[in-house]
């Protein structure tokens, strides 16, 4: 069977979903004259198209889309390759993508949506709207023991805005590597899904079958961190989907259909892929010696399979055209095509920097740069990565809209999802010397 080429490459569950840990320069973008480049445009981005023909003609990737864009204006859609290595199927921006943890600014944006309505603060206890989680216990020695001789109680309660930039103290099983990990695999909480087959170094678990488990199991294990002390991913946004099911009503997945796909066009953005589109889906790969392996291929998906909840931190599959259209709302200040979906005021709030006073970046994936709701901000930018080699910013400023979608896994096999925002940055640089 193809997996057991993965076992001597020991890819672990940490390696293979590291993607979350996508570094932007968007900044340096900030200090371009976007908005005059953006009236001069004349939809030349050759760098971003001579790095994805490489790409998809040396067969790197099977295929690879870039979304390019100014305001509300159409995108300049980049396209090369198909569906799958042995698919002849083109892929262009309707092809769906597991676009991982480029969903934790979706439910993000959900979450800052029930503050717009008075239903949240930012600074709302966590134990208000959940109150198993009111006396947390704390490791002393981050990542070590999870008995009681290590263990110490939470000095602060875990708020919301702890939640949305990952300063809760949460763990995650893709960046834990101490005893906790096997705790949270025994009890089922298991915030994502990559095949339908087991692949060695990914571990084992079934996952808990709701939402509601899944905040309740959590309750019951140590954080890794004093609460707004140090930024350190997590399953935070997960745990947010909770949090939306209990203050709106209404299930976690009905709201985001409800109040932000539904009303941003975002047709094609879901947890579950119909049986009647799998024939958009594209293909997972999974790179090891340069050996490209499919794990997750279209007709076999386990994103055609009901999930055992909605992972709001790394679940949805959606495309590049529904993608665009959810930074198109972000840049539009909440509003798309005349539909108001957020509040301007909100939009800037959770674009920009809301993480919490004194919280220790050191050493961090965000290290020299700021946190908003669910996404990095880099100087005027806001966005994130995901795990199977996505990438998405939006600069706030400008109105610029830049995404980039392919499949593989480690997103650290290739360093294009690293570079993406570099290559933008250096079309926009010729785009202001012409």
């Amino acid at each position: 069977m193809a997996f057991r080429k993965f076992e001597d490459a020991q890819l672990s569950r940490r390696t293979l979903m590291r993607g979350a840990g996508w570094l932007s320069a968007a900044a340096a973008a900030s200090t371009l004259p976007l908005g005059r480049i953006a009236m001069a445009h004349a939809g030349h981005w050759p760098t971003i198209l001579a790095t994805v023909e490489e790409y998809v003609s040396s067969e790197k990737v099977a295929n690879m889309v870039a979304t390019l864009g100014w305001g509300q204006k159409p995108f300049d859609l980049i396209n090369r390759g198909t569906l799958a290595f042995d698919d002849d199927t083109i892929a262009d921006a309707d092809s769906l993508y597991r676009i991982y943890s480029m969903t934790k600014p979706i439910t993000g944006m959900a979450t800052m949506m029930l503050v717009e309505d008075g239903k949240l603060t930012l600074d709302t206890p966590l134990a208000d709207i959940l109150p198993a989680f009111a006396n947390m216990m704390v490791q002393k020695e981050y990542d070590g023991s999870i008995g009681p001789e290590n263990l110490e109680p939470a000095k602060v309660q875990i708020t919301i805005r702890h939640l949305l930039t990952h300063t809760a103290g949460l763990g995650y099983g893709i960046v834990q590597k101490g005893p906790i990990v096997k705790a949270y695999e025994e009890a089922g909480l298991i915030p994502g899904q990559v095949s339908r087959f087991p692949i060695p170094g990914l571990g084992r678990g079934t996952p808990v079958d709701s939402l509601e488990k899944f905040a309740d199991g959590m309750a019951k294990m140590p954080l890794v961190y004093q609460p707004g002390k140090t930024w350190s991913y997590s399953v935070s946004l997960d745990l947010l989907g909770r949090v939306i099911e209990v203050v709106s009503g209404m299930p976690f997945d009905t709201f985001l259909n409800e109040r932000l796909f539904a009303p941003a066009g975002m047709s094609s953005t879901y947890f579950r892929v119909p049986a009647s589109q799998v024939g958009r889906l594209t293909t997972n790969y999974g790179v090891m010696n340069g050996a490209k392996l499919p794990i997750d291929s279209a007709a076999n998906s386990i994103y055609l399979d009901e999930p055992a909840f909605p992972f709001g931190g790394a679940g949805l599959v959606s495309s590049a055209n529904d993608y665009d259209r959810f930074q198109r709302m972000l840049v539009g200040g909440g509003e798309i095509e005349g539909t108001r979906v957020m509040k301007p005021e909100t939009v800037a709030v959770a674009t920009n920097d809301i993480l919490p006073d004194g919280v220790e970046l050191t050493g961090t994936w965000v290290k020299g740069q700021r946190f908003g709701a669910g996404g990095r901000v880099t100087g005027t930018a806001f966005g994130w990565g995901g795990a199977a080699g996505t990438a998405a910013f939006a600069d706030m400023k400008s109105g610029l809209r830049a995404a980039m979608f392919t499949q593989y896994m480690p997103s650290n096999a290739y360093d294009i999802q690293q570079k993406f925002p570099e290559l933008v940055l250096k079309d926009l640089a010729a785009m202001q010397g012409a």
